[in-house]
């Protein structure tokens, strides 16, 4: 694999479907943001790695729709992990976003127990979207950590509250590396 592969390879480690939504954009806060989700493409394998396929494969307005999804979810999550008040624009928006899309439960009985198919990407990204609300209003919510690398500002599950950064291994590399030169400097 590829350095380029490694950048653009998704992220399924943060805890919970919809924090992997929010690491398909990585170092969200830095100069040169990754994008991972580019393309209807990546959000159909996505989707499909995260158990989500849609009947149909989605198109253009499904992946604005993806982001739009995503950039709805990052200043909620920020905002409940940080213990600070939720934007109440994001809040309209989620809000919004979950009264549009209708998904009722329905249960298949197979070698497992499953759920059946979302018909549309929209569907798809309702179960993700009320995933969400589920855990920013609920119990979990307390266990969500912020990443504090200042690009990366991650947020992922942290039940045990011992994790310090996100999954990413170079974000825990460069904290590190930090923290022992500082540690160098104030011994000098």
């Amino acid at each position: 694999m590829t350095d380029e592969d490694d950048r653009l390879a998704f992220r399924f480690d943060c805890g919970a479907g919809w924090l992997n939504l929010l690491a398909t954009s990585g170092r969200h806060f830095g100069t040169h943001p990754v994008e991972r989700m580019a393309t209807p493409g990546r959000l159909a394998e996505w989707l499909d790695r995260s158990e989500l396929t849609p009947a149909r494969p989605p198109g253009a307005a499904d992946l604005r729709q993806a982001h739009a999804l995503r950039e709805t979810l990052r200043p909620l999550a920020l905002a409940v992990a940080e213990g600070q008040p939720p934007p109440a624009g994001a809040v309209g928006e989620l809000t919004r976003f979950l009264g549009e899309e209708r998904d009722p439960v329905r249960l298949v009985a197979a070698d497992r127990l499953l759920r059946e198919p979302p018909a549309t990407t929209g569907a798809a990204l309702a179960r993700i979207a009320r995933q969400a609300a589920d855990h920013l209003t609920g119990p979990e919510r307390q266990t969500l950590s912020v990443c504090p690398e200042h690009d990366c500002r991650g947020v992922f599950a942290n039940p045990t509250g011992r994790r310090r950064w996100c999954p990413s291994p170079a974000c825990a590399s460069r904290g590190r590396v930090r923290a022992l030169r500082e540690r160098r400097r104030a011994g000098e």
